[in-house]
Formats: structure tokens, C-alpha cells, sequence
């Protein structure tokens, strides 16, 4: 078997990159990967195929920033069908149950879709990628496999309604905007506000606008922001500080205090709570560091 060939020399950072319908995450990683001839790239939060829109990519070091992202709060723009049920909760799926919903009055609409707002449990789609008992939930579900997932904290800032339409005397479109925490499934809320309302509801249409800090006014199709990246600059590209003091607060470190942060020796305390992106005078992101006591500790180190 012929060597592995090494990894292309490019610079750190993250591709903010608008993805296509149809694509899986993996689908967008791999291409970004070929695109750069690195194998160190990764993703913060999964997009399920239907959906378009923001999807973060770390390069390199990067990666290690993408749990931190992962966690962020989204923003999403989807369209609401009531009255039908499908498999898997968006019109990926085939319609289980069909309700008429052309009664439904737009007051009943909207007060259904409030109700989806705030502190919630959520029971994710069972065609998602949860993990029961080590096996994705989908792959249990194309197995024939019958089970509960367990509901979850998730919290829906705000829910904003556009537009209410009746394509056919039967059915209920409705176009919002959803700002959420991270783990909130879109569909879910489609499912359960149709449910409420007693003729099922489903997804058709999704797109995920803001992903943390990032949003898809800098977004590019992967290649393009690979490029940017190669390039240096350019939309779809957040070199390595950047990317991480637009999610942490700065903390400016002296020269000594880089190298003893980059041997992972402590620093003294800022006093400010959280975690914080160490900044070397040359501009370099040094480490994510958090304060314990009287002196701040490295939590994820970036070797120079």
C-alpha cells in the first residue's frame, strides 16, 4: 500500500460555507477536504440533506474551536406545511397521515406556533442522527426497529411568522423564522405545532441563516471558501483569532506569557468570568483560557 500523502501547509481557520440541498454534512466536509488536500476538517452542527444555508467548517487547528461553536444559538428559515404527517417530519419522507387543515383559522395558527416558543422538551424526529444506545436513531428506524427517544431541554428564543397560505383548500403553509438553542429540531416544531392543532404538520422547506456569530451574508458554496481560505482572504473565510475572539472575549497576553501559556504553565487570573482567547502581541491565538482562582488556565492550547 502506496503512503498516505501529507497534508497541504494552509493556514488555520474556518469556512463559513452556504450548503447546498441534497448534501449531507460529511458531504460538504469531504468536498472541503479534496478542495484543500487536508484531512483535518470538521464541521459545528449538523445539517440534515433538505436543508441549505450555514454550515461552519474548521481547518486545522480550527477544529478544536468547533465544539466551543457547536454550542452557539441558530437561526433558521423554514416553511411550515399542516395537515399532513410525514415519516420523517419534512417532506423527505412519505405522508403517514393526511388531516384536512383548510378550517384552521390564522389566529389558531399562530397561537399554535407561540406555543412552541420558550423553555421545551423536545422529543427529536425519530429519523435524526441521536445516538440510542450507541446506533443513530435512523439507522435503527431503517432497520424496522420500533422505539421512544427521550425528550430534551431546548430552548426557541423567538418564532416569527411571515406568511399563512392555503395552496390547496386542504392545506396550511406557514413561513417563520426561528432563533433556538443548539440541539432544537426545526421539524420538530412543525410536527408537534401540527399535532396541537390536531391535523399534523411537517417541514418543506428549511435554511439555516446564522450559525453563532456567523451568518450567510459571508457564506460561499465550500469551494469558494476554500479558496478564501488559500487565498488568505476573502468571504467564507475566518482566519484562526478572528474565528475564535468573535465567539470569546480577547484577552491581550505579554510575549513571556504566550510561551508559558504554550507549555501549559498558568497565568495570572483576568478576573473576568468564562473562557477567553489568549492573543499574543503578534496577533496569533495562543489558547483558550479560563480562570481558576488567582491564576487562568489553558482549556484548548493552538501550538504556534
Amino acid at each position: 500500500m502506496s503512503p498516505r500523502k501529507p497534508d497541504a501547509d494552509v493556514a488555520p481557520g474556518l469556512l463559513v460555507v452556504d450548503k447546498a440541498p441534497g448534501m449531507t454534512s460529511h458531504d460538504v466536509v469531504a468536498r472541503a477536504r479534496r478542495a484543500l488536500s487536508v484531512r483535518k476538517v470538521g464541521h459545528a452542527g449538523t445539517l440534515d440533506p433538505m436543508a441549505t444555508g450555514v454550515l461552519v467548517l474548521g481547518v486545522g487547528a480550527a477544529t478544536r474551536l468547533l465544539g466551543h461553536l457547536s454550542g452557539n444559538d441558530k437561526t433558521y428559515e423554514a416553511t411550515v406545511r399542516l395537515g399532513q404527517t410525514t415519516v420523517t417530519d419534512d417532506r423527505e419522507g412519505d405522508v403517514l397521515v393526511t388531516t384536512p387543515a383548510g378550517h384552521l383559522t390564522d389566529e389558531e395558527v399562530r397561537a399554535a406556533l407561540a406555543a412552541q416558543t420558550g423553555p421545551l422538551q423536545q422529543v427529536p424526529s425519530s429519523v435524526s442522527a441521536v445516538k440510542v444506545d450507541g446506533v443513530r436513531s435512523y439507522d435503527r428506524v431503517r432497520a424496522g426497529e420500533e422505539f421512544e427517544l427521550t425528550a430534551r431541554s431546548v430552548v426557541v428564543h423567538a418564532l416569527e411568522v411571515h406568511r399563512i397560505e392555503r395552496p390547496t383548500p386542504d392545506l396550511v403553509d406557514v413561513d417563520v423564522t426561528v432563533t433556538c438553542s443548539t440541539g432544537t429540531y426545526v421539524r420538530a416544531i412543525a410536527r408537534d405545532a401540527g399535532a396541537l392543532l390536531g391535523v399534523g404538520g411537517h417541514l418543506t422547506a428549511l435554511r439555516r441563516t446564522r450559525s453563532g456569530p456567523f451568518d450567510q451574508a459571508r457564506a460561499l458554496v465550500v469551494e469558494e471558501a476554500a479558496a478564501a481560505l488559500l487565498a488568505g482572504e476573502g468571504p467564507g473565510f475566518v482566519p484562526l483569532t478572528a474565528a475564535a475572539t468573535a465567539v470569546f472575549p480577547e484577552r491581550p497576553v505579554t510575549a513571556a506569557e504566550a510561551v508559558d501559556l504554550g507549555h501549559g504553565k498558568r497565568v495570572p487570573a483576568s478576573g473576568a468570568p468564562g473562557l477567553h482567547a489568549a492573543v499574543a502581541p503578534d496577533g496569533r491565538l495562543v489558547a483558550l483560557v479560563e480562570d481558576a482562582g488567582s491564576t487562568a488556565r489553558v482549556s484548548v492550547g493552538f501550538p504556534a
